[in-house]
């Protein structure tokens, strides 16, 4: 089991940043392609964007490129999503997200490909 706990979340104005973290425990997350969604009310899950378990390749979700950027530290067993530029639209529940794998070059991006899930943090942006 593993479980993931967000942090980092509030509420910030347009145009403004904030940092997510999500810290692992109970298993390494050398192990595991993490990734960050947000969902909105009244609306799907949304892939923001994944890091492989190496941390050597990321990919993002069409609504945040170049403006929000994931990062791990595997000795820590935290995953972090630096958000800039953000908008009113980006404001939702924030989860970061486990998928076991042996690759180095995994990034799903499906909500079905991960296998643990954090409780979510609440990001708002005001105008």
């Amino acid at each position: 089991q593993v479980q993931l706990v967000e942090s980092g979340g509030g509420l910030v104005q347009a145009g403004g940043s904030l940092r997510l973290s999500c810290v692992a425990s109970g298993r390494t997350l050398s192990n595991y392609a993490m990734g960050w969604f947000r969902q909105a009310p009244g609306k799907e899950r949304e892939f923001v964007g994944v890091i492989t378990r190496d941390g050597g390749n990321t990919a993002d979700g069409n609504s945040v490129k170049d403006r929000f950027t994931i990062s791990r530290d595997n000795t820590k067993n935290t995953v972090f999503l630096q958000m800039n530029v953000l908008k009113p639209e980006d404001t939702a529940v924030y989860y970061c997200a486990a998928s076991a794998t042996s690759s180095d070059h995994y990034t799903p991006r499906g909500v079905g490909l991960y296998d643990y899930w954090g409780q979510g943090t609440q990001v708002t942006v005001s105008l």
